[in-house]
């Protein structure tokens, strides 16, 4: 484990972790993106890429020779042993990296925003768990406008992540996320002030907080 601290953000899809992990960026936290890892992972010339189009066919990259990605989407959210497929290609790469950027952090604290915290085996990369929640009709209203998706692939893509129960028994901190975007920055510098204080030494843990937004 680094000898930073490493809070680990999570939520399921939709439920604002980017907003959230905005807020902390604009406090001067070091922010380490699962997602934006997981694209540079299968960008063209990386090992990942080749293993995908093996595993899914060539059809499965566009003319320019990059990924697919809505087209992989709907393959993998309709088929649970080519979602395991593509986990096992891509989630050891995505951790590496994960590690290194972490130990890498020169902010008092890191912010590890990774969404399949349990399901992608990835918790002992953290110290500490950030859950942003939001009840799953807010998360399928938001996911259906902001990805242009139908009804049946948003609960598809929502049931394939932790779910909301497993998020919230392994929390150490939850923020509600369903106010204004004010909200978040509030919530956010309060849950800051707490890590400041938990890395720098000053405290030797924080009691769970539970901010309702």
């Amino acid at each position: 484990m680094s000898s930073t601290l490493a809070v680990g953000l999570t939520g399921g899809i939709a439920s604002g972790k980017s907003a959230v992990a905005s807020a902390f960026q604009r406090l001067g936290v070091t922010i380490i993106d699962a997602d934006l890892v997981a694209r540079e992972v299968v960008e063209p010339g990386q090992p990942a890429l080749d293993e995908i189009a093996e595993r899914f066919g060539a059809d499965i990259l566009d003319a320019e020779g990059r990924l697919k990605r809505r087209a992989l989407r709907e393959i993998v959210f309709s088929d649970d042993n080519a979602r395991a497929d593509l986990e096992a290609i891509t989630h050891p790469r995505i951790r590496e990296e994960l590690a290194r950027q972490r130990d890498a952090a020169q902010s008092d604290y890191c912010l590890l925003v990774v969404p399949l915290l349990v399901k992608s085996s990835m918790l002992d990369l953290v110290d500490r768990v950030l859950v942003v929640d939001a009840p799953e009709s807010v998360q399928l209203e938001r996911l259906i406008s902001r990805d242009d998706i139908d009804e049946s692939l948003a609960r598809r893509m929502i049931a394939a992540q932790d779910s909301r129960a497993e998020r919230l028994a392994m929390s150490d901190d939850v923020l509600v996320n369903t106010g204004p975007r004010k909200d978040i920055a509030d919530l956010a510098a309060a849950l800051h002030a707490g890590y400041l204080r938990l890395a720098q030494g000053e405290l030797a843990d924080l009691p769970p907080l539970h901010l309702p937004g």
